[in-house]
Order: C-alpha cells, then sequence, then structure tokens
C-alpha cells in the first residue's frame, strides 16, 4: 500500500466538467418504476457524484428524504456540491451500502418507500487516472472504492499465485484466456513489479492470441472488471446490501437496481426470485429493463445496463 500511496503523487487528479462526470443510465425507467410522487423516504445506495438523485428528488413528494450512501468520499463531495439547490431535502452518509441498516439505524428510519441500486462505475471515476480504474489510462494500481479501504489491485496482481488470479479472472471476469494471462503476468512480475495499469495492459495483451484484438471490447475489460469486483468484494457486498435494504421497504415500496454484467444481474435476479417465492414481493420486471435507443445514442456506455424491479408485498 506505501507504493500506491507515493505514486499517487504522479497522477494528478484529472479535470472534468459537470457534462463529464456521470449520465444517470436507464433515468427515465427508474422515474417511472420507483413511482416517485409518492414516496416520502428514497435511498440511493450508490448515489455516487448525485446523477440520478438530480432527477428523483424533484419528483418525490413534498417534504420527503432523499438518503444517499456511497463508499466513495471523492464522489460524495461532488454530489454534495451538485445537489446544492435541494438543501434540506437529501442526506449524503459514507458507507458501503452493505451496511445500509446501520445507517437507517442510525438515522431512526425504520421504512424506506424505495430503493435504488446503481452498480455501475461512474464515468466521473473512470475518467480520474488516479484511481486506476481505466485501462485506457495510465494510473497506478488501485482500483479502490473506497480510498481509505486497505486492498488495491497492486496487492492482490503482485501477490496472488497463479492459480488464484486464475480463479479471480474466470470467476468475475469470465476471461477465456485466464489461465494464459495469469501465467504471464507471475513472468513479468519475477522481473519486476506491476506498478501501473499501462503495465497490466501490456501484460495481458502479450498473453492473448492476435484474433482477441478483433473481438467488440478490449482484451484487457474483463480482466480489469474482475480485479475491481475482487478488490471491493462487490458481489458480497451486492447480496448483503439487498439483503439488508429489503426488510426495511414499506408496503407497495419498490426496489430497483441496475446491473452491468452478467455476474451481478444474475444475484439481482436470483434474489428477488427468492423473495417472490416466499411471498414477500411481486416482480414488476418480469424480464430486465434496457436502455432505450434513444439512450444508447446519448450514452453508448448503458448498453450493457440491465434493471430489474420488485414490490414489497
Amino acid at each position: 500500500m506505501k507504493i500506491i500511496e507515493n505514486d499517487l503523487k504522479k497522477w494528478p487528479k484529472d479535470s472534468f466538467s459537470d457534462g463529464e462526470i456521470h449520465y444517470p443510465v436507464m433515468c427515465r425507467e427508474v422515474i417511472e418504476y420507483l413511482a416517485l410522487a409518492d414516496k416520502k423516504v428514497v435511498v440511493d445506495c450508490t448515489v455516487g457524484v448525485g446523477s440520478h438523485a438530480l432527477s428523483l428528488i424533484p419528483r418525490m413528494a413534498p417534504g420527503g428524504l432523499y438518503v444517499g450512501i456511497d463508499k466513495d468520499n471523492d464522489s460524495l463531495e461532488i454530489a454534495k456540491e451538485r445537489l446544492g439547490d435541494f438543501v434540506g431535502r437529501f442526506i449524503l452518509i459514507k458507507e458501503d451500502f452493505r451496511a445500509v441498516d446501520s445507517v437507517l439505524e442510525q438515522l431512526q428510519i425504520s421504512r424506506v418507500d424505495a430503493f435504488l441500486f446503481d452498480l455501475g462505475i461512474s464515468s466521473f471515476q473512470l475518467t480520474q487516472a488516479e484511481r486506476g480504474f481505466s485501462f485506457l489510462k495510465e494510473g497506478p494500481l488501485d482500483m479502490r472504492m473506497d480510498r481509505e479501504s486497505f486492498l488495491c489491485a497492486y496487492d492482490l496482481v503482485n501477490n496472488l499465485s497463479e492459480r488464484e488470479l486464475r480463479m479471480i479472472f474466470e470467476k468475475f471476469g469470465e476471461e477465456r484466456y485466464s489461465r494464459r494471462i495469469a501465467h504471464h503476468l507471475i513472468e513479468k512480475r519475477r522481473k519486476t513489479p506491476l506498478y501501473t495499469t499501462r503495465q497490466l495492459v501490456e501484460a495481458i495483451t502479450e498473453s492473448v492470441p492476435y484474433r482477441s484484438f478483433r473481438y467488440k471490447i478490449h482484451p484487457a475489460t474483463r480482466v480489469f472488471q474482475a480485479l475491481r469486483i475482487a478488490v471491493n468484494r462487490e458481489l458480497d457486498c451486492l447480496s448483503q446490501g439487498l439483503d439488508k435494504a429489503f426488510p426495511y421497504l414499506s408496503a407497495q415500496g419498490r426496489m430497483a437496481v441496475i446491473s452491468f454484467h452478467s455476474l451481478e444481474d444474475r444475484e439481482v435476479k436470483h434474489t428477488f426470485r427468492n423473495y417472490a417465492a416466499q411471498g414477500h414481493a411481486q416482480i414488476i420486471t418480469k424480464k430486465p429493463l434496457t436502455p432505450s435507443e434513444e439512450e444508447l445514442v446519448e450514452n453508448n456506455a448503458s448498453r450493457s445496463a440491465k434493471l430489474r424491479v420488485i414490490e414489497k408485498l
């Protein structure tokens, strides 16, 4: 960790405009399916820089409260500034959403009318090279959503065994060349540790066959996704967060989840089906909703998004 912290000084924060911060994926559908007009308490478990909040808060019932939770302090600072016109109508909390029950207990909130989980990484985070999320920008191998957490991508890439790396790439990235990539990473780090995203990208591209460059996605996409999921324990957090949020949902309250890859969507689908099978909820979206053609033109990054919604009985 000391190496990463010291190297962060080499990458000053990128500048950005408000339009580049984050496009609120499937915001039209979220507004429609959460039916906000009669909602008094809405909890956004991944508020980020407040992009969804900007559209949702004005549509809530008068006197309503919007609670935004996020573990990325940089994003929360921006959200606070962007939501300045709604002072008194929102609360921002720095916390992992797997502790949503503790947050609501501290706020003395016993019932929530709507929950939103937007599981995607924000454009703001991707554009900040020093965060290490993007394979298109050189930065340190960080990838922590919560910059106060201990484990980062550098630790995994340089300390895990070949078998452990292969399993991460297979399980969290569904990477077909996981064995070759893991083996090559081990060979590379024997000479020198891998410090930067560029070094990791080079190692990946050296590992995969030439034909993989003809695919629609960059050869490093799945490995970067897998490392980010592992560093932030995203699937464990998702399972815990959904299960801790659901008991707080009021009757006829709704929960909406936007996922961006099959592992997340599968977890949400199974969890929602379980609630329905137990007679606790009804599934509003029988099949996941996907972005409209209009949205895909406006924001191609939303192309993999899937929205699922349930209503508590």
